[in-house]
C-alpha cells in the first residue's frame, strides 16, 4: 500500500493521487517552463546592454531606444505569454470547482483541535440503532501509542475511509475557529469556517494512506490536528460501512 506524506527537505509535490492534483502538478510544471524561458531571454537581454553599451554610444542608443518595432515586441510577447497561461489556469481552476453527482458524501468538522467525520449516505435501521449514522473523531495519535513504522505528528486514532474511482463530495465547517482542510496529494484544501459550509468534489484513483493537516493558524495546538485519509476498494469500504452501522 502506497503512502503519501511530507519527507524532509522536499522541494516537490507530493505523488499525486487524483485527477485535479495531477492537473495542479502539470500547470505548475508548464508555468515553470515559461518563467525559465523569460528569466534566460531577460538575463541575456541584460547581459548584452552590459557589454554591447559598455562604451557609451549616444547614436546606437538612440536606435534601440526610440525602436517601434522592439517596443510593439518587448509590449505583445508578454500579453502572449499571459494569454498562453491563463487557458490551462482557468481550464484547471473551473475544474477544481465542477459539481458532480457524487457518490459519496463525507462532513467534515474543524475543532479545537481535532476533526469530526459524518457519513450521511449511511442510516443503520437495527433496533438497536435505529436511525444513526457514521459519526466519529480524528485525534493525533501520542508519541506512546504509535506502532512500529506509523508517523509521529500525521497519525491519528480513526483515518478518514474513502472508496476509490468514486466522485467523493467534501462538506467542510467549523465548530468554533477557521480551520482548513487540506491533503496535499489529493489537491484539496478547503476553509472549515464557522457557520459556513463550504464544499469541493474528488476523486482518489488508487489505493493507500494520503496525510495532511490543518493548514490554518488555528490556534496554540494547530500543529497537532493531522488528517489521514486511507483509500480502500469498494468491497473493503462496503465492509467498513456495514462494521461501523452495526456498531453505531
Amino acid at each position: 500500500m502506497f503512502c503519501d506524506l511530507p519527507t524532509n527537505w522536499s522541494i516537490s509535490f507530493q505523488n499525486p493521487a487524483s485527477p485535479l492534483m495531477e492537473g495542479i502538478i502539470a500547470l505548475h510544471s508548464d508555468i515553470w517552463a515559461i518563467m525559465l524561458f523569460v528569466a534566460v531571454f531577460v538575463c541575456y537581454i541584460l547581459y548584452s546592454v552590459l557589454t554591447k553599451f559598455e562604451n557609451y554610444n549616444v547614436q546606437k542608443a538612440y536606435k534601440v531606444h526610440h525602436n517601434s518595432l522592439l517596443e510593439i515586441i518587448w509590449t505583445t510577447l508578454p500579453a502572449l505569454l499571459l494569454c498562453i497561461i491563463a487557458v490551462p489556469s482557468f481550464t484547471l481552476l473551473y475544474s477544481l470547482d465542477e459539481i458532480v453527482d457524487p457518490s459519496v458524501t463525507i462532513k467534515c468538522i474543524g475543532r479545537q483541535w481535532y476533526w469530526s467525520y459524518e457519513y450521511s449516505d449511511y442510516v443503520a435501521h437495527s433496533s438497536l440503532s435505529e436511525g444513526s449514522t457514521i459519526i466519529f473523531d480524528s485525534y493525533l495519535l501520542q508519541d506512546d501509542l504509535l506502532a512500529e513504522g506509523q508517523l509521529r505528528l500525521l497519525e491519528v486514532d480513526n483515518r478518514l475511509v474513502l472508496p476509490v474511482k468514486c466522485h467523493i463530495r467534501l462538506l467542510t465547517s467549523s465548530a468554533d475557529v477557521i480551520h482548513s482542510f487540506a491533503v496535499p496529494s489529493l489537491g484539496i484544501k478547503l476553509d472549515a469556517i464557522p457557520g459556513r459550509l463550504n464544499q469541493t468534489t474528488f476523486l482518489i484513483k488508487r489505493e493507500g494512506c494520503f496525510y495532511g493537516q490543518c493548514s490554518e493558524l488555528c490556534g496554540a495546538s494547530h500543529g497537532f490536528m493531522p488528517i489521514c485519509v486511507e483509500s480502500v476498494s469498494a468491497e473493503e469500504y462496503i465492509n467498513w460501512v456495514n462494521t461501523k452501522l452495526d456498531n453505531a
